[in-house]
């Protein structure tokens, strides 16, 4: 790599046995400032220093990032050049058809085709959703990943052309394990050497759980899919300098506390503390304590705390965990070197090199105590010594975040049913799922292994599962399936009933077994879900359970061998031996050092060299799938899987001026905490809705409908399932399901059928919103489907960061009512038209006139935030720009 520009002056070398390596060297710089920074925002200082060509990224980009101190409160905006994109199939099968369609659109225009390629590099790893219809026997795990790559034969023939057809991306095969998973254990780079060039590994995924990988010392955050695309295709990131919280951690940990535990303190503690959107940066003497699985699962609940990183610079123990999982002495020698060169290294030991931080907290790690949080928000927080009482008010309280409003009467409530030739019954607080689930405790391998111990104790102590909860362990890689061999203890896991469903699996809307949803609904009862992952809410898991748990993956265990939620261990037991002996889970529960002690055991280099030298090698059905050797994708229109998309089919080379939205009608009116979930289509597809209409028209059964997340490459089926989430409130209608009313008819139908009515009338749309709308995970499809849905405008209290860059990112405006305001205090019901005038003249974060149908007015604030979104709004959309910029090639400027 060359770097030829102003700051070339920098370029320093580094000798490391006999081998010559050159870098940006911040030390040249010769700066005091620079000493004082944030370990986070030195890597952003040396990305705009090595990128600084003038164009994209100016000089005084690096000044505003070495005046940190000063900058960071004065709402100054950088670009960012990530050194890689890391994307999982969910959001990148629509991102490379959009790729695919982009080449069709640049031809069509005049454009070079073959230009169209990723030039950040992208790293792709298929970890499908597998739906779980075999459980609790030993060929699970075989049998549905067959039955998935069946059914999603389709989708991976595209991304096996895909492979072949785009440069400058690699992709994983389907069956190696979780996405962020597989990139700490085996894609990360903690320092890249780049035609012995070395600089810092850095990243934006699409996916919530990108930021996992800072736990590594890696900067990683997430960006929307439509974002992700635009990186791939060489534009750098936009972003407001941020402010960083250190947080201090010190102390020593109580035995019996887990490194869930830690994270739900933490998670809590920084929530309340407000982080949102800033970065956070760990240091402390305590951290040293914190394996790399710790510090990434804490990374990793960065969408729940709402920071945009939690950054754990690299230490000892990070190149510990290098070498564990197979880097070269090599590679971990000039990582070494190169951070300790450039002041990059951290030593959690030594305060003298504590940053400045915009503002510092503290945990004592004494002070942390096991606890699950739910039944509907993982932010409600419950000692697990409180959990049974908590759950018998909430059955009382009103329906809420806390309350499912069950009259007293029907507290006891029971309902009985047949399985497997043998009678049972179930009540309010039964547990009829439970997942220890990829998301996040998978990566850490003291709890998983601690679960297995525990299930081990539990086998031997004459305990079992009822043979109706539908369990499993989705491992994030098969490097965990390894370890949980090694350590002896899967065996345990299989035969409690925990067997191991598939890698990364997405746990959405699974079946229950018919007898058990027949009895939740004949009982009207709140049954349980557990999970130990890093977000559970109702109706997530599935839509008849409504009670949902998030805990470590001990507790997890622990609580579905007990069948209920409904229980005081210490008091009760967690169950009775095959002689009728009461069996406490004091009794079985594994102490820390015993769980430590298989860990340091069982975690071996080998094991990940077995798993990921066989990525490319031993995946049968993927190594034999036949596709196309084309420049241009043969796109199948009898396809119900993969269709080309509609989003270039208007595109003109010139460039359109920005007109004001008129006479736009409210296809939604929603409340607070919209989430992605809510917007973009997921699970599986019911058999009346539109989606599905559209389906029988090809002549499918419901049998072959499948789910929204493997029928993700149509355009089509997703533009249908946009807005159908059950459990969406749409206060136009007054009660929860998919559906409003066509203005001025009055006639209620599916959000889709109305949306396309309006279309038909040629009439914009618009949606009205509370605060925090779009917020979870990231997904495209939640602005992907509003754009194929005729929505010009959102106008909300509040937006999640990143889904307002994707609706910007499609041409949408994301606009908020101005403090104090909403819909409600401004009466709106949503039978208004809305005439929005937003017009050439519009700057970021300018007072935009709304003027209604009735005469009255109000004022909105544009959530255009730098002058870099309305050059996207302006083109329509990120996507448009780049195709413009492909046929004209001119250069990337405002």
């Amino acid at each position: 790599m060359k770097i030829d520009h102003d700051y070339s002056w920098t370029i320093s070398e580094l000798n490391i046995d006999g081998k010559k390596y050159s870098y940006c060297d911040l030390k040249k710089l010769n700066d005091e400032r620079v000493n004082f920074l944030p370990f986070s925002i030195r890597v952003l200082l040396e990305s705009v220093i090595r990128n600084c060509n003038g164009i994209q990224i100016k000089k005084n980009d690096v000044e505003n990032i070495i005046n940190w101190r000063n900058t960071q409160h004065e709402n100054v905006e950088v670009l960012f050049c990530p050194a890689r994109v890391v994307l999982q199939d969910f959001s990148s099968i629509p991102a490379l058809i959009d790729f695919a369609s982009i080449r069709d659109a640049v031809d069509r225009l005049g454009g070079d085709p073959s230009k169209v390629n990723p030039i950040t590099p992208a790293d792709l790893i298929i970890d499908y959703p597998v739906q779980a219809e075999y459980f609790q026997s030993s060929d699970s795990l075989k049998k549905n990943q067959e039955m998935e790559f069946e059914r999603s034969r389709e989708l991976f023939q595209f991304l096996k052309w895909s492979s072949k057809a785009f440069q400058n991306l690699r992709i994983i095969p389907p069956g190696s394990g979780f996405v962020h998973q597989v990139n700490m254990e085996y894609l990360a780079k903690v320092v890249f050497s780049n035609n012995e060039m070395l600089y810092p590994d850095s990243l934006v995924g699409a996916d919530s759980h990108s930021m996992m990988i800072n736990g590594l010392g890696i900067l990683g955050w997430v960006v929307g899919g439509i974002e992700a695309e635009s990186v791939m295709l060489g534009k750098a990131v936009a972003m407001t300098i941020p402010k960083v919280i250190g947080y201090k951690i010190s102390g020593v940990l109580n035995p019996y506390v887990t490194s869930t535990d830690i994270v739900v303190a933490i998670t809590k503690h920084l929530r309340q503390a407000g982080v949102a959107g800033k970065f956070v940066e760990f240091f402390g003497s305590g951290v040293v304590s914190l394996s790399i699985a710790d510090r990434a699962t804490i990374a990793n609940m960065c969408p729940e705390y709402g920071a945009q990183v939690g950054f754990f610079p690299t230490d000892n123990v990070a190149l510990l965990y290098l070498r564990q999982s197979g880097h070269s002495e090599e590679e971990i020698k000039y990582i070494e070197y190169y951070l300790k060169a450039n002041n990059m290294f951290r030593d959690y030991n030594n305060e003298e090199q504590d940053p400045i931080f915009t503002e510092v907290l503290e945990m004592d790690l004494a002070n942390i105590i096991p606890t699950f949080s739910g039944p509907k928000r993982q932010n409600d927080r419950v000692e697990v010594k409180e959990l049974n009482n908590d759950f018998k008010r909430c059955l009382n309280e009103k329906i809420g975040f806390k309350g499912f409003g069950v009259p007293l009467n029907r507290h006891n409530a029971s309902a009985s049913f047949m399985y497997n030739n043998n009678q049972f019954t179930i009540k309010h607080g039964s547990i009829v799922m439970s997942s220890i689930s990829s998301c996040t405790n998978t990566s850490c391998p003291s709890v998983i292994l601690g679960a297995g111990l525990l299930a081990k104790n539990a086998v031997k102590a004459g305990l079992s599962l009822k043979p109706y909860i539908k369990a499993s362990i989705n491992p994030g890689s098969a490097v965990v399936s390894c370890y949980l061999q090694e350590s002896g203890v899967e065996q345990y896991l299989r035969s409690l009933g925990f067997d191991i469903k598939a890698f990364g699996v997405n746990e959405k809307f699974e079946p229950l077994p018919k007898e058990v949803s027949c009895a939740i609904k004949s009982g009207e009862l709140v049954t349980c879900g557990l999970l130990s992952g890093n977000r559970n809410f109702e109706a997530r898991v599935h839509p008849l359970v409504s009670a949902n748990y998030l805990g470590s993956p001990l507790l997890v265990i622990a609580y579905t061998i007990a069948g209920t939620i409904d229980i005081n261990f210490e008091k009760e037991p967690i169950g009775h031996n095959n002689n009728g002996e009461p069996i406490y889970l004091n009794q079985i529960w594994p102490t820390r050092e015993e769980i430590q002690e298989t860990e340091i055991k069982c975690i071996i280099p080998s094991l990940f060299h077995q798993v990921f030298l066989s990525v490319n090698n031993e995946n049968n059905a993927w190594n034999k799938l036949k596709t196309a050797d084309s420049l241009f994708f043969p796109w199948d229109y009898r396809s119900t899987y993969i269709r080309n998309v509609p989003f270039f089919d208007q595109l003109t080379l010139e460039v359109p001026i920005i007109k004001s939205i008129e006479n736009a009608s409210v296809l939604l009116k929603f409340g607070d905490v919209v989430t992605t979930d809510h917007i973009s289509p997921a699970g599986m597809i019911a058999r009346n809705c539109p989606a599905a209409k559209y389906l029988a028209s090809y002549g499918l059964s419901s049998k072959q409908f499948n789910s929204y997340g493997s029928r993700r490459g149509n355009v089509e089926v997703m533009a249908r399932g946009t807005f159908g989430n059950i459990r969406i409130f749409n206060k136009i209608i007054g009660k929860v399901g998919p559906r409003t009313k066509h203005w001025p008819s009055g006639d209620e139908m599916d959000i889709y059928e109305a949306a396309e009515r309006y279309k038909r009338e040629n009439k914009d749309l618009v949606v009205l919103a509370g605060k925090e709308y779009g917020c979870g995970s990231s997904r495209d499809w939640a602005a992907k489907g509003p754009w194929m849905q005729g929505i010009k405008a959102v106008i909300a209290e509040s937006f999640d960061p990143t889904h307002k860059s994707n609706l910007i990112g499609m041409g949408i405006a994301p606009l908020e009512f101005l403090e104090g305001q909403s819909s409600e205090t401004l009466g709106l019901t949503g039978k208004e038209n809305f005439n929005i005038e937003i017009t050439e003249e519009v700057k970021p974060n300018s007072i935009v006139n709304v003027k209604l149908d009735n005469g009255r007015t109000f004022q909105v604030k544009s959530r255009f935030d730098s002058d870099l979104d309305i050059l996207y709004y302006r083109h329509g959309g990120i996507l448009n720009y780049f195709v413009r910029n492909l046929c004209k090639d001119f250069k990337f400027s405002l």
